[in-house]
């Protein structure tokens, strides 16, 4: 299928959850079949979408244009049934790109901006007001709860170069965990809580999170920190793993890379 697909999600049935052209997709793996999701009003959805932990609710964000703010993209955070149907918005101020729920339902971790600066921000399932959580200069992105509910992992270039992070749920004492020359993206740990794969950038892209440029998959062990390559350097980034993409069972991450023809 000649078609830009981005951000898969693995849901615990065991397909994937997909974007494109600002729709949803589904993909079953076994059958190499792929079908349009009913996601109702929101139909410009972007890569920033996953998953609820009983597997009952699909997030997405999708440009809100009923939204009466100036910005130029107003991306907000929509729920829907995970078998398709009417959105519910959760998110009243944009832009709002989700990418963590945490493990008992309740709340919802995205990246937002406001006032001009990108910062990490938790909402109830059912909407009210926002918790900023992060308040340092530069962005603050990838915000996705650990399974135990102990931390949130993001990424952020608070140190002038994109780095992991993790802190507590609360925001409270923030712990860098890479120190490469590689721009590091999306943290995404893995169900047993053992592992963190992400996407690292082999130039310094300083905050930009760019499509075509080369990237490898890494994986870091949770309990020695240890990191090793998982894949050889391929064109990717923007699109590739935004968002919580491992498999239930721990052993696989689901990822895409891209073709120019």
């Amino acid at each position: 299928m000649n078609q830009h697909f981005e951000a898969p999600n693995w849901h615990p049935d065991g397909y994937l959850i997909m974007n494109s052209n600002g729709f949803i997709y589904t993909y079953d793996i076994s059958q190499n079949s792929m079908e349009v999701l009913y996601t109702g009003s929101a139909v410009a959805c972007n890569n920033d979408h996953g998953v609820s932990p009983d597997g009952k609710w699909l997030v997405v964000s999708s440009n809100d244009k009923e939204n009466p703010s100036p910005k130029s993209y107003k991306s907000a955070i929509f729920i829907l049934p995970m078998e398709g149907g009417a959105p519910r918005k959760v998110t009243d101020q944009v832009p709002s790109y989700w990418h963590g729920w945490s493990p008992d339902g309740n709340t919802l971790a995205y990246c937002a901006e406001r006032n001009g600066n990108y910062d990490i921000y938790t909402i109830d399932v059912n909407g009210g007001e926002e918790t900023r959580l992060t308040l340092t200069e530069g962005l603050d992105d990838g915000p996705e709860y650990s399974p135990d509910g102990k931390y949130i992992y993001f990424n952020s270039y608070r140190t002038g170069h994109m780095q992991l992070w993790r802190m507590k749920v609360d925001g409270s004492d923030p712990e860098q965990l890479t120190f490469d020359e590689n721009s590091n993206w999306f943290p995404h740990v893995s169900p047993d809580n053992k592992w963190v794969a992400y996407i690292a950038y082999t130039s310094d892209q300083k905050q930009d999170h760019l499509f075509g440029k080369d990237v490898k998959l890494r994986l870091m062990n949770l309990e020695t920190k240890e990191i090793k390559d998982l894949t050889p350097v391929f064109f990717g980034g923007q699109g590739t793993i935004n968002v919580p993409s491992w498999s239930p069972d721990s052993k696989k991450i689901a990822f895409i890379g891209y073709q120019v023809e």
